[in-house]
């Protein structure tokens, strides 16, 4: 299992919902795999078209999520995830990104500073990013 991840860095969920909606910064785009939208569509009784909607250049990604009027993610009332147990892939690597660097041919985890729980929490150790890592070769295709 190779890939390079961040060290020295600390992470507590803050539980503001920024990564489940746009900012005045950033348009979200919460992708979904095929499976995910299958799973979420079964356990909620919830047609898919009530929270998807086709995508088609963001392979492996075949879907992204609805989100309401106020540019939240369709499953967030009141800050809290309506599918916790159920989020996409996206979701559970947020802040975290996993990416494929062609040319060194490796996998790299890197993450993003905007999220308020960066810097904040306890330290994220190689078994933390290795469990991530698992879970995305799992999913992805």
């Amino acid at each position: 299992m190779e890939f390079i991840c961040p060290t020295n860095v600390l992470f507590e969920c803050s539980k503001c919902g920024l990564c489940c909606g746009d900012t005045e910064q950033k348009t979200r785009h919460i992708l979904l795999l095929e499976s995910e939208v299958d799973t979420i569509s079964i356990e909620t009784c919830l047609p898919k078209g009530d929270f998807i909607k086709q995508i088609t250049d963001k392979k492996p990604y075949c879907y992204e999520m609805r989100k309401s009027s106020d540019g939240k993610c369709f499953f967030l009332k009141n800050n809290q995830c309506r599918i916790y147990k159920l989020r996409p892939l996206i979701c559970r690597f947020y802040p975290f990104e996993l990416k494929f660097e062609v040319d060194k041919n490796q996998h790299v985890i890197d993450f993003t500073v905007e999220c308020p729980g960066i810097n904040r929490g306890r330290m994220m150790s190689r078994r933390d990013f290795e469990e991530l890592f698992l879970l995305a070769q799992e999913r992805l295709p």
